[in-house]
């Protein structure tokens, strides 16, 4: 009989055989890849990393520049004002402008401010409490640094790992594609099947890509919290395993009241507030001038003179009355606002805590069952295909979950140091460089 289509002819046994063990060969050569790949080459390590943000970022170089600037209002808040000198040519006779007049002298005098007893205490009690929340500021700046440090760390690290998990997956897709179109051109298989496995080369391509692009833009961000060019180069990093679990959040707590720079700094403000209202409660006693004038009389005997002035606060109601409630309302919000430190602090604890403990629980999940279920699903597929009881896109499909599931396990990991960084960092702690 004659066709009056093209007919396809019955494949041989030998190249079904052919193709099914290079296609488990390839396979087999994916899960082999692997097991057996290791971390990118490591070209900046986290510690380094953090000793150049310590030293070369503006943001905490212009923090620490301000708790200095703030240590030395503290000489000047405690100084007496500057002393007053006088001179004078006194009681001369326009005439001629002589001496001979007995009431004619050179006067040279001297005179001090001398504030009422604990004003200038508690100014430079409150200035030194300023200084020292300017110097907790700033390490607190360093700790947030050190974390945002780690924070894209681990993030352009999970990006790498990402990356090569992508790339040896489109190996294996390329692999599946070419013993596809060996397939169908056999008569093993149908042309769908190689169209599918192009389009799963081309959608990982699509995926690393886009990944390439993020990772560009994230070590631009590492960067720039490195106090370095953007388009400096950032080689691969090393992303380091899941640890332990963590202390409870109250045992936490207990170390963060007692180190963390931004509740330190808010208790510093609340007493710098204290302070002020102490100062502000004595304005409302007189400040003492006291004046000491020597008169020289070229031809008489010379005269001296001391003299005692204050101040006297008749305007107190429009002036040291409302100071006084004005610091005693800034001492009550200097005190809220330490408290509202303090609740976010056990917020963010408690937050990143459930964070590292979700990260490291699901970690250990992907790394004991889901990713080796998952590959266990592959040889099964594998096994199945090599008998003709499933098609060729449940490979692929199976392979593809593989991938996914590798990539959240490196997403988790890189998101239980990220988390982890946040409690150094609420700790008061830089942390370690692992």
């Amino acid at each position: 009989m004659t066709c009056t289509y093209r007919c396809r002819p019955t494949p041989p046994k030998g190249p079904m055989t052919i193709t099914r063990i290079l296609l488990g060969l390839s396979v087999l050569a994916g899960w082999a890849a692997t097991a057996s790949a290791q971390a990118p080459t490591d070209t900046l390590r986290l510690s380094e990393a953090i000793s150049t943000a310590r030293s070369a970022n503006p943001m905490l170089a212009a923090a620490r520049l301000r708790a200095d600037a703030a240590a030395e209002r503290i000489p000047q808040a405690g100084a007496l004002p500057d002393p007053q000198l006088t001179l004078g040519l006194v009681n001369r006779p326009l005439d001629g402008f002589g001496t001979e007049e007995p009431m004619t002298m050179n006067v040279i005098g001297v005179s001090q401010m001398f504030p009422w007893p604990g004003k200038l205490g508690f100014a430079e009690d409150r200035a030194r409490f300023l200084a020292s929340a300017e110097t907790q500021s700033a390490a607190e700046t360093e700790a947030t640094l050190v974390s945002r440090v780690k924070s894209v760390y681990y993030e352009v690290a999970a990006m790498d790992r990402a990356i090569t998990i992508m790339e040896r997956t489109r190996e294996l897709l390329r692999d599946f594609f070419q013993v596809s179109q060996t397939m169908y051109a056999v008569g093993e298989s149908v042309q769908q099947d190689v169209l599918r496995a192009q389009v799963a080369v081309a959608q990982m391509t699509e995926e690393i890509t886009s990944m390439s692009q993020r990772r560009i833009a994230m070590a631009a961000r590492l960067n720039a919290l490195l106090g370095r060019d953007a388009k400096t180069p950032v080689g691969g990093l090393d992303l380091p395993v899941v640890g332990g679990e963590l202390p409870s959040v109250d045992s936490l707590l207990v170390i963060a009241s007692e180190q963390r720079p931004a509740l330190q700094a808010a208790y510093d403000r609340a007493r710098a507030a204290g302070a002020g209202y102490q100062q502000a409660r004595r304005e409302l006693y007189p400040d003492f001038m006291v004046s000491l004038e020597f008169g020289g009389r070229p031809q008489y005997n010379n005269m001296g003179t001391v003299m005692l002035g204050f101040n006297l606060p008749i305007w107190a109601g429009s002036k040291q009355l409302p100071m006084r409630r004005e610091m005693q309302d800034m001492k009550a919000m200097e005190t809220a606002m330490a408290q509202d430190v303090y609740n976010e602090t056990v917020a963010e604890l408690t937050e990143a805590r459930a964070e590292v403990e979700r990260a490291r629980a699901l970690t250990t999940l992907y790394a004991t069952a889901i990713v080796p279920q998952s590959r266990a699903a592959v040889e099964s597929a594998l096994s199945a295909y090599r008998v003709g009881r499933v098609d060729y896109m449940t490979l692929v499909e199976n392979e593809m979950t593989v991938n996914r599931y590798e990539i959240a396990q490196v997403q988790l990991a890189a998101q239980y140091h990220q988390a982890l960084a946040r409690i150094h960092a609420l700790l008061g702690s830089i942390g370690g460089g692992q």
